[in-house]
């Protein structure tokens, strides 16, 4: 079992923050740290929220959201072992040859240590704002990922798709092994077949049974196609709402997890409260490591 720690909003986002978190997690064997994206909400929500019952959106707009990547690249400065990660990338606002080329030199300059989780994404007001049409989002985010894996791996690079054509063409840096992990965030019918067909691993944000049905449904969608299941990974991101009921109560979580297949658990910061105050996180990512690396695995 690995387990991975997410900066979600709070208001704690500061170099110094930031530091204290990447260099903590490292120091107690986390395995990975993890960002989130937004470009920008709305004073007032409108779209339906997919993992809350309500379909309403439980977070705090006014709190931080930074541009993950460019944190990721001060972690990789800062640390020599955790791996980065994004939860998750709203896939289809990115153009794959831009985004390819911030992951690639992510990904030299932290020695290999990316990874790549991606969505189709649910706030379709982000969508209006960049100009981006909403209902395209799925047959984008598909070409995308396959524009990436071509320019990672070609040298010439070329893509032919209804939404992206380019090459052929040369970009450099290419990742440190040929390829950057891609996970595939959400639990719909949709990023199922997209983990099967294009994924390295799933990462539902949701219930465990939830989650459960997705991953089994996963699994047998690879064996249709041909595909060993076994080559993706079982990445579980949650908060405190849906299995965890705090920090102390994780170690039962993670064995439970653990023993239907989830290969990783990543935990939010905010599982641990909205304030920045060093040493109450400090007590409760020791306690995390103390009580669940040290002991599930």
């Amino acid at each position: 079992m690995k387990l991975g720690f997410s900066i979600f909003s709070t208001t704690a986002f500061n170099p110094e923050a930031v530091k204290f978190f990447a260099t903590k997690a490292e120091e107690l064997g986390y395995e990975s740290l993890w960002m989130p994206e937004h470009v920008a909400f709305p004073t007032v929500v409108q779209s339906r929220y997919p993992y809350s019952p309500d379909g309403k959106y439980p977070g705090d707009m006014d709190l931080d959201c930074p541009e993950p990547l460019s944190v990721l690249n001060y972690v990789a400065a800062l640390t020599r072992r955790l791996k980065l990660g994004t939860v998750i990338v709203i896939l289809p606002l990115h153009h794959p040859l831009y985004i390819g080329k911030q992951l690639a030199t992510l990904d030299v300059l932290s020695g290999g240590r990316v990874i790549f989780g991606v969505g189709s994404g649910w706030l379709k007001e982000e969508f209006d704002w960049l100009g981006i049409d909403w209902k395209t989002r799925g047959s984008r985010a598909d070409e995308i990922i396959q524009a990436l894996r071509a320019i990672w791996r070609d040298n010439p690079a070329s893509f032919h798709g209804r939404h992206f054509n380019f090459g052929p063409l040369k970009s450099f840096p290419k990742p440190v092994r040929g390829n950057i992990p891609i996970f595939i965030g959400g639990h719909s019918p949709a990023n199922i077949r997209r983990a099967a067909h294009l994924g390295d691993g799933l990462m539902p944000a949701s219930s465990a049974d939830v989650a459960l049905r997705a991953w089994e449904a996963t699994r047998e969608e690879c064996r249709r196609i041909g595909r060993n299941p076994d080559e993706l990974e079982f990445n579980c991101s949650s908060d405190k709402s849906t299995w965890f009921g705090g920090w102390r109560e994780l170690p039962e979580s993670a064995r439970r997890l653990r023993d239907i297949g989830v290969t990783r658990i990543t935990f939010p910061s905010t599982l641990f409260g909205l304030e920045w105050n060093r040493d109450e996180i400090a007590r409760a990512m020791e306690g995390v490591a103390n009580e669940v690396i040290a002991k599930i695995n």
